[in-house]
């Protein structure tokens, strides 16, 4: 027992002594200055244009023209244009539908024998003036002569119809010479009453006509333009009244698309609230289709006067002419290694949202900034020799991925942080990552690989 606890001793003194000459032998660790951390940010060279401001806007296409079919007669539909359903087209003066016709022309017949009666009854009346003018001729001149003009006349004859009742009874008292009568007969005497009622009936009649002569071209409805049925609710056989609403139709000759700016933006374009005036402002739509952007002429057509209520925007209507001839494929980088032909494009359709772009006003200069760059307060963080500086932008207008500024302030060739920070300040040393090289197709039409980014500090 006294010995393990000997033997235990010395190896613990052994192993303090070994310790104690490792120390004593060990050498100093090498200085090294502390690691300088620089921030690694991504950051985008900024593009410099010039000419007119492009303000940009997104809405929705609409009909110019859209009108609901319905009957103006009632009766029963005796035919139905084939084409006459829902996505078909519909040509200019097309018969849509006819309806019935047999009463409308046995009410032009009736009509016409009505104009006819009517005109024997004028003839007749105009002959009686004729006589009764003459009967009144010749009293007249009895009356002139010094002779009693209504001597010879018996109540019962032709002439008392036309003559006042007190001029037949006045008689000449004996022995007198009788005195010269003047003749005033009764509006009737002239049968000018008459007359004037038998034209009146003629007028009603000739009226007639022409209200059975409308019913029946009326039978027959047509397209009053160029377009596509939006709905129908028709069929062969039935019957309809007036005004009820047999379906739609949209007109294909010219679209609008309702585009709201704000009232900043709206500022942008010249001469807006005079569209239409004078010299057309010039503007483009454009809609994706199968992965293709496709662009279609406009202009601005009128603008409206009164704010929106709910958003507080301007309305600005642009009108496209030909939309359903197709448009062309846009100069976009989103078209780039796509066929795409105004061949294949499609028609522009009723209903689609589009994006816009409407000339603005002519600048010497302006910067396009990615919105990633745009910091809270306007501001924007450059890369220049290596460190930040940190601008205030003058913005032009701001759109879902880039908002267009004054180059006031961000020099020739401007570099803008793209990257968070967790910290930016004035003056901060940072590294810029390389950007990673555009994927190469090769002839398969496979994607190759793409390189690891690098980083490296901008002198």
């Amino acid at each position: 027992m006294q010995r393990q606890r000997v033997i235990g001793g010395l190896i613990l003194l052994g192993a303090i002594l070994i310790a104690a000459i490792l120390i004593m032998l060990r050498s100093d660790p090498e200085e090294k200055p502390p690691e300088d951390l620089i921030p690694l940010v991504q950051a985008e060279t900024l593009e410099i244009r010039s000419g007119n401001l492009m303000v940009s806007g997104a809405g929705t296409v609409r009909a110019r023209e859209e009108l609901t079919l319905a009957a103006e007669v009632a009766g029963k539909l005796v035919y139905v244009n084939p084409d006459l359903r829902e996505g078909q087209r519909i040509q200019q003066g097309a018969v849509l539908f006819r309806i019935d016709s047999a009463n409308y022309r046995n009410a032009v017949q009736t009509a016409q024998a009505d104009v006819a009666s009517q005109s024997v009854s004028v003839l007749q009346a105009k002959e009686e003036v004729a006589l009764a003018k003459a009967e009144l001729d010749r009293f007249q001149q009895r009356g002139s002569s010094g002779s009693s003009a209504y001597a010879s006349v018996d109540s019962s004859d032709y002439a008392a119809r036309i003559l006042p009742p007190d001029a037949l009874a006045q008689k000449a008292a004996p022995g007198e010479p009788a005195a010269k009568q003047p003749i005033v007969p009764n509006g009737l005497a002239t049968r000018k009453p008459q007359l004037q009622s038998a034209q009146a009936g003629l007028r009603r009649a000739q009226a007639n006509l022409a209200d059975a002569r409308t019913a029946l071209e009326r039978t027959v409805v047509r397209a009053p333009f160029s377009g596509i049925v939006r709905a129908e609710d028709i069929a062969l056989g039935s019957y309809v009244q007036p005004g009820q609403s047999l379906g739609s139709m949209v007109g294909t000759a010219d679209y609008e698309a309702v585009i709201p700016l704000s009232e900043s933006e709206a500022a942008l374009i010249p001469q807006l609230f005079d569209a239409g005036k004078g010299s057309r402002i010039q503007a483009s739509i454009f809609s994706d289709y199968g992965g293709v952007r496709y662009r279609w002429a406009a202009y601005v057509d009128r603008v409206n006067g009164v704010l929106n209520p709910q958003t507080r925007t301007i309305d600005v209507f642009l009108r496209i002419p030909r939309p359903t001839g197709g448009g062309s494929p846009a100069a976009d980088a989103a078209n780039a290694g796509k066929s795409a032909t105004a061949a294949s494009a499609p028609p522009l359709f009723v209903g689609s949202f589009v994006d816009a772009e409407i000339t603005g006003m002519a600048l010497d200069s302006y910067a396009v900034l990615p919105l990633a760059a745009l910091r809270a307060g306007n501001k924007v963080w450059l890369v220049e020799n290596g460190r930040l500086r940190i601008v205030t932008v003058e913005i032009y207008q701001r759109t879902d991925t880039a908002a267009l500024v004054s180059p006031r302030g961000l020099g020739t060739k401007p570099v803008a942080v793209t990257g968070n920070l967790k910290i930016a300040t004035e003056g901060l040393r940072v590294r810029v990552a390389e950007p990673r090289p555009a994927a190469t197709s090769a002839k398969n039409g496979s994607t190759g690989a793409t390189s690891d980014s690098k980083a490296k500090t901008v002198k």
